[in-house]
């Protein structure tokens, strides 16, 4: 297995931790932190081992095959419609929902263009795997320091690569589990517009990912402890990723049909024409599904 620096290891487990505590509405606590950190440590450390040897993987095989390796220690199985959408080579932009926890690495695989680009926002997790953040376009928190993602994204697209985009801008719930998914892709960004007019050779595609999480872990009582939707979610991703019984999902990503950029700007309405392909995804899933890779059992 390839090896990563120790202070990248201490980093990433110290930010697991804190991102435990806050899962626990905890952030803020001070006496009795050091039984906490006893509890948490050993699989704050384990996850991030695991994430640094994906992260190490994908400075050496790329970020498919680093995505690949990481979904075998968490997923029983990855289905695939639609691979055949994705263009080889040359620019296309994907657009796809955000159900969270391994959303993102099921679409480095599914996609599979080692020189894919992907949007996400500036996290200490994130900044903390060299090889990966190598590959991202970076969202700052602040929201005025934001002009330059877009033409970030244009200038990819422009060299010929891949980028993929979360237009929701935030979690959204999982079709295979959650309701309300179908609504949700209202709330996405009019970009496309932006990325159709300046980048016209582009091909677009809408892209949708389900069944990353575990039903379980969002009905389990700390779960409904939580009162707000976003507690819940940050609750029931920290159970999947800490109990092994919850991590045995097979997710599907599907594909749909890519657009020339230029066409969908010719349509006038190009944000609601990849809405409308998006909720077909969701409403219509398609029939054949290609097993790519096998994990738990």
């Amino acid at each position: 297995m390839p090896r990563f620096e120790p202070q990248q290891l201490h980093t990433l487990t110290e930010i697991n931790l804190m991102d435990m505590y806050d899962s626990l509405g905890l952030a803020g606590l001070q006496r009795g932190r050091a039984l906490l950190s006893a509890l948490f440590r050993w699989p704050a450390r384990r996850f991030a081992e695991q994430v640094l040897t994906y992260d190490a993987l994908v400075g050496e095989r790329g970020l498919p095959f680093g995505a690949e390796w990481i979904l075998k220690q968490y997923l029983r199985a990855l289905y695939v419609a639609g691979r055949e959408h994705v263009p080889a080579s040359g620019p296309v932009l994907v657009l796809s929902n955000h159900p969270g926890m391994a959303d993102t690495v099921a679409l480095f695989v599914a996609i599979g263009r080692p020189d894919l680009r992907v949007v996400a926002l500036e996290r200490p997790f994130l900044q903390t795997l060299k090889n990966t953040s190598q590959q991202l376009i970076y969202v700052p928190e602040d929201a005025d320091k934001r002009a330059g993602v877009a033409r970030a994204v244009v200038k990819q697209l422009q060299a010929g690569r891949a980028v993929l985009t979360f237009p929701g801008g935030n979690i959204e719930p999982d079709p295979a589990v959650l309701p309300g998914a179908a609504q949700a892709l209202e709330n996405w960004s009019d970009s496309v517009s932006l990325f159709a007019r300046l980048a016209p050779e582009t091909q677009v595609l809408p892209a949708i990912v389900s069944g990353v999480l575990h039903p379980k872990p969002q009905r389990h009582w700390l779960t409904r402890w939580h009162k707000a939707q976003k507690d819940k979610e940050k609750m029931a991703a920290m159970l999947q990723i800490l109990w092994r019984g919850y991590q045995g999902v097979t997710v599907r990503v599907a594909l749909g049909k890519p657009t020339l950029a230029r066409e969908l700007a010719a349509t006038g309405k190009p944000h609601l024409t990849v809405v409308r392909a998006a909720r077909e995804l969701i409403e219509h899933p398609p029939v054949q599904w290609q097993l790519v890779t096998e994990g738990l059992r």
